[in-house]
């Protein structure tokens, strides 16, 4: 078998387009991508490439954006399919092409914490612990058995941006280090134990509404590191939205340092309610 295989790599948003340049810099680089067609976003609505299109384009890969996979069909011969957060439901029928399947990195020690947010789950659930794991892909949600795993520890200040990208850097070092034995065959694959199975959902923008009143100090401030990155955490105060943009968690009290209040600059939280007359909390 040829130690760098013929593969096709399925993507979407930048933890794919990193994880691809990883590859690349272990000069594995695939012979096609494909990757969600382009989509209005901003406030101004601009149709805009995703991040994985800008990269095959950038490193001169063929791509396809197909609008849906039924139908679509490869007419070379491909060793394997390498999906990360392509963002759609793969066929039954296209995940098993390849000689030697489909695999997938998935940002958690599954089965645990299967589903569109493993990396917020972890945080938002105060675990110490997380990881990655390559998975052979079945037609069930993240639930193929397990190629290769590698924990990791979270900072208890680490927030969900910083832990993904140690964990796509984690997961492409795995893909490249497991690559030759699974090539060869010589990697038995260990089924799930579908009783430890857990689950996550997409993250939504409402998600980040907080309620500095009644919500324990630990939840808030795990609630500010997980959605670090998007939505982060607000409140609402005469119907304008403050967002808070720096916290920290100090003798079991969530302190907030800065926020960004709707249509303004950010400011230190303390200026902000003197501004306001008055403490929210």
């Amino acid at each position: 078998m040829n130690l760098k295989p013929n593969f096709i790599f399925f993507g979407t948003p930048d933890v794919a387009s990193e994880t691809l340049e990883i590859l690349k810099e272990a000069g594995l680089l695939p012979s096609l991508i494909v990757t969600s067609p382009d989509k209005p976003q901003g406030r101004k609505m601009l149709v805009t490439s995703p991040p994985v299109k800008t990269w095959a384009t950038k490193n001169n890969i063929p791509y396809l954006q197909p609008e849906k996979l039924n139908g679509l069909e490869f007419r070379d011969s491909f060793d394997l399919f390498i999906v990360v957060a392509y963002g759609k439901i793969i066929p039954k029928n296209i995940i098993e092409i390849p000689k030697l399947g489909s695999i997938n990195i998935h940002y958690s020690l599954l089965p645990k914490y299967r589903g569109a947010s493993p990396v917020e789950s972890a945080i938002l659930n105060g675990e110490g612990f997380t990881g990655v794991s390559i998975q052979k892909m079945e037609f069930k949600l993240d639930s193929g058995p397990i190629i290769a795993q590698e924990k990791v520890s979270i900072n208890n200040r680490e927030k969900a941006p910083d832990l993904r990208k140690r964990l796509i850097r984690i997961g492409a070092e795995l893909l490249v280090k497991i690559l030759p034995n699974y090539l060869e065959n010589k990697i038995t694959a260990i089924p799930q134990e579908e009783k430890e199975a857990t689950y996550c959902q997409k993250i939504k923008k409402e998600g980040g509404l907080v309620d500095l009143v009644a919500e324990p100090p630990s939840m808030l401030y795990n609630k500010f590191r997980a959605y670090a990155g998007w939505p982060s955490i607000f409140f609402f105060v005469n119907g304008k939205r403050i967002k808070i943009t720096d916290a920290i968690l100090e003798n079991g009290k969530f302190i907030i340092k800065k926020v960004l209040p709707e249509g303004k600059k950010e400011i230190k939280y303390e200026d902000f309610l003197k501004i306001q007359g008055k403490a929210l909390y």
